[in-house]
């Protein structure tokens, strides 16, 4: 495989993805020092590991990536070899410009993309809880990379379009292996917090079992099982739990009308809020609010 190099406002065949910032396949057969010094990163980076033992620093934790790892560096990490020198090796590298991502997570891919924004936010946030920037033997991406170097060189009809369901099938592929990776080294009560936090986070979310048992890398009948028998609920009745707990402290902390309350904590009207709401706590609303003690 030869090397290449394509790069944004310079290389021709990166003119119909602005989303791309740079990629290319760099063989390093020499070590030249200074060629890899450690600089704050911009756009989402994935790294290939094709050849060679890699060491790398990543916000001031020194990493080793061998053949087959890949490793993911976020918008503003600091990023650079151990050395600051590329290693002898071989690597594929994408990085992608995301219309936004913070460092809570919030990830907006922009209009190329063909993934929902629900699933953007998704995989924003396991991005942004994931503390392990390698992913092991991770096969997939250089698949999907090497996809990705083919449909820009033969620029065949519709290779625009297959380039960026390619990137979405990378970025899709990386949040499923970082779920069942992070999962494989927490027993569930690890797993069902991070769960709790991201569910409180974004109680206004129409969630469903399926999205939640993605979350913690679990089938959904497995999920299902896990989290009642953790919690005493089905995941359904765990979330409206918090929704309803959310609501009770918005009640009486915010003068914020009940309709608003309502729509922030995950109900699709005011009157399915008020009806569950009375069945968990025996009160409407309106009464909680208003009696000091109910």
């Amino acid at each position: 495989m030869s090397q290449f190099s394509f790069h944004k406002g310079k290389s021709t065949e990166l003119f119909a993805f602005p989303h791309l910032i740079e990629f290319f396949l760099k063989k390093t057969q020499h070590v030249l020092p200074s060629s890899l010094p450690l600089r704050e990163n911009h756009g989402l980076r994935i790294i290939y590991v094709l050849e060679g033992k890699l060491d790398w620093v990543l916000d001031n934790q020194q990493i080793t990536a061998f053949p087959n790892d890949a490793i993911l560096v976020f918008p503003k990490q600091h990023f650079g070899g151990a050395k600051e020198m590329w290693d002898v090796g071989s690597v594929l590298s994408i990085t992608i410009n995301p219309r936004f991502f913070s460092e809570d997570g919030e990830l907006i891919l922009g209009d190329w993309s063909g993934i929902s924004e629900t699933e953007q936010r998704l995989i924003g946030k396991l991005f942004s809880l994931n503390k392990k920037p390698i992913l092991q033997n991770f096969k997939l991406v250089g698949e999907v990379l090497i996809k990705i170097q083919n449909e820009i060189i033969s620029n065949e009809l519709g290779f625009k379009t297959r380039i960026n369901h390619l990137i979405d099938e990378l970025l899709i592929g990386i949040a499923r292996q970082m779920s069942k990776q992070d999962n494989q080294r927490r027993d569930f009560s690890q797993t069902f917090q991070k769960l709790d936090q991201i569910l409180r986070e974004n109680l206004a979310h129409p969630w469903t079992v399926e999205e939640m048992a993605i979350i913690v890398g679990l089938g959904t009948t497995a999920f299902t099982e896990k989290v009642k028998s953790y919690s005493g609920f089905s995941p359904l009745n765990y979330l409206i739990n918090l929704r309803i707990s959310e609501a009770i402290r918005l009640l009486k902390t915010t003068t914020i009308s009940l309709t608003d309350i309502a729509l922030d904590t995950g109900f699709y009207s005011s009157q399915h809020f008020s009806t569950t709401f009375k069945k968990l706590t025996g009160y409407t609303p309106g009464y909680f609010r208003k009696t000091p003690n109910p």
